[in-house]
């Protein structure tokens, strides 16, 4: 599946709302052309957060701004890229502890 032009197709792309926590969980991931901004030539957005009443979220890994990042309320750490596999586990184990869950898709 392609999307913004034949140069960017979607890798993956998950939802989940969670009813009763007033939270969602979305995950879009893809591939873009390498550059100096996305030298690994993918583009990742993993993030949990409020449905209604708050814009800053609760946990979000992103290469938005060209560097690998996790937000968790309001505080960015730069991190590691090993794979958008990897991240994908940890923001889902993440997300599955704050939820009590025991799986998240």
């Amino acid at each position: 599946m392609s999307r913004k032009g034949d140069d960017v197709d979607v890798v993956k792309e998950l939802y989940r709302e969670f009813e009763e926590s007033g939270t969602v969980a979305n995950v879009v991931v893809l591939r873009v052309p390498r550059s100096e901004k996305f030298p690994d030539g993918v583009k990742v957005r993993m993030h949990y957060g409020r449905t209604t009443g708050n814009d800053e979220p609760i946990l979000r890994y992103d290469n938005s701004h060209g560097e690998f990042e996790k937000h968790v309320k309001g505080k960015v750490k730069r991190v590691e890229f090993d794979g958008y596999e990897e991240m994908l586990d940890d923001f889902e184990r993440e997300v599955k502890d704050h939820e009590g869950v025991n799986r998240v898709w």
